[in-house]
């Protein structure tokens, strides 16, 4: 098998794997219910909410906190996705860039619009800060412009890039195990620790970068409103 497959999308009984992938976190979720007490999944998952959704819309102001629901549900989303691609024969949709693209392209032009709406002087300011001397405004206007527009573009490389090499190391590791025990055991089993701590790190991966790509759109709503 190529080093690649396992990134390529395929299909079941003419269904694609990529949609099943991205419907399957939200049914274990759990649902709300009207009794007074929760299980211990449904505390935890408010605690962990709860303290995100705090942390998050701390520097924010108060216009920037309606956007508390849809944060908090797109973190989940990706939190779950980037750990469930880590189990084995699982396809993982972050992985693909046209995927991590296609959700951070929208939201990243929400943040602008939310900003040309309210604010549209102070908006149009960060194109050219004050005081830039006449001959470097043209430069200036041209890369705060390309800046601007690559932001999408970096959130959705940012994800795929890590979440890849991650999955390449851990399949390049595992397959080594095997070839390597027939000729030596000892070694055998220490590459067997290397992939349970790479695994964990992996983990941490997967559950910083949702972080992280949550964190920055928020930075990106922060400048706009």
């Amino acid at each position: 098998m190529n080093l690649f497959d396992q990134f390529a999308p395929t299909a079941l009984l003419n269904t694609p794997i990529i949609l099943l992938a991205m419907l399957f976190p939200w049914l274990l979720m759990p649902a709300p219910t009207p009794q007074w007490k929760h299980n211990r999944l449904q505390t935890f998952q408010n605690w962990l909410f709860s303290a995100f959704t705090k942390q998050l819309l701390l520097p924010l102001n108060t216009p920037a906190h309606k956007w508390a629901f849809m944060f908090t549900s797109l973190l989940a989303f990706l939190l779950t996705v980037n750990l469930l691609g880590l189990l084995p024969y699982t396809f993982t949709p972050t992985t693909q860039l046209s995927i991590n693209l296609g959700v951070s392209c929208p939201l990243w032009l929400m943040t602008v619009l939310v900003g040309l709406r309210n604010q549209l002087t102070l908006s149009l300011a960060h194109f050219l800060p004050e005081g830039t001397p006449t001959p470097l405004i043209p430069a200036l206007i041209l890369i705060e412009t390309i800046s601007l527009f690559i932001r999408p573009l970096a959130l959705g490389v940012r994800l795929t890039a890590n979440l890849t090499a991650g999955h390449l190391l851990i399949h390049l590791v595992s397959s080594a195990v095997p070839v390597i025990l027939f000729f030596s055991p000892a070694a055998s089993m220490l590459t067997f620790m290397v992939l349970t701590l790479l695994m964990t790190l992996e983990i941490m991966v997967a559950t910083i970068q949702a972080y992280v790509f949550v964190l920055l759109l928020s930075l990106y709503l922060q400048e706009n409103t």
